[in-house]
């Protein structure tokens, strides 16, 4: 999401993400020589993927209206194309979104607990994602918003996950998770959400939703393509 306020405080913020981002990037390269253990993001579904894949990554801030209205295309597009498209999800939490920090810390928490849960808390908090905005949570304490969100997370996919979100943001592991997550983005160039990479490359339109018929004339021509290069007769290559 590109912050929705007036023209000049737009620019403005869109200039301080960027300058954050910037900032990131080379903290990145001077003080994270190691890398990650694993690539980051939640993979949707664990489609097997080889070389025909089409892989799409997606950069999403959970508390960023966009972000939401992006993820019902999307989800429709992979369900059409099944196995011939992966996804991986990507979060990015805004620095002008209070609470998405810690809403992304959550999805760490669930998605290392158990990944199977991890869209479905994505989901449930894109479904009531206001409760997270700036303004109703403008007066609580950073303590009383986390408890809020390990509550409503719990109320989400299960009370069973309760003590797994309590003592995750005890755990400095999962702060580190989202961090990871916060500077991949910044290495990516990512500075606004959605936004989306296919097979590596970005979609223009970077912080808009892209609807379903959006992602159909993005996918079907790289079908169609694979498809024609699987025709080629073999004795041309003979």
């Amino acid at each position: 999401m590109q912050s929705p306020s007036p023209n000049k405080n737009h620019a403005t913020l869109i200039l301080q993400s960027a300058l954050l981002c910037f900032f990131v990037f080379n903290s990145c390269s001077k003080s994270q020589s190691t890398p990650p253990a694993k690539y980051d993001g939640f993979v949707y579904a664990n489609h097997p993927v080889d070389s025909d894949t089409i892989i799409i990554e997606a950069f999403f801030d959970p508390v960023c209206p966009d972000s939401r209205d992006a993820w019902p295309p999307l989800k429709q597009a992979l369900q059409h194309y099944g196995p011939h498209v992966s996804l991986i999800v990507h979060l990015l939490p805004l620095p002008y979104h209070d609470n998405a920090y810690a809403t992304s810390r959550a999805l760490h928490i669930v998605n290392r607990t158990n990944s199977s849960a991890t869209f479905c808390l994505l989901e449930w908090v894109f479904k009531q994602q206001e409760k997270f905005y700036n303004a109703p949570t403008q007066n609580m304490t950073r303590t009383a918003v986390v408890k809020e969100i390990v509550k409503f997370a719990a109320e989400g996919i299960g009370n069973s996950y309760s003590s797994a979100l309590e003592s995750g943001f005890s755990d400095r592991s999962t702060d580190l998770l989202t961090r990871v997550s916060f500077k991949f983005s910044a290495t990516r160039g990512v500075y606004a959400t959605p936004t989306f990479f296919v097979n590596g490359f970005s979609l223009a339109g970077a912080g808009s939703p892209l609807d379903y018929n959006g992602w159909r004339k993005v996918i079907d021509p790289l079908l169609s393509e694979k498809g024609k290069k699987r025709e080629v007769p073999v004795h041309l290559f003979l």
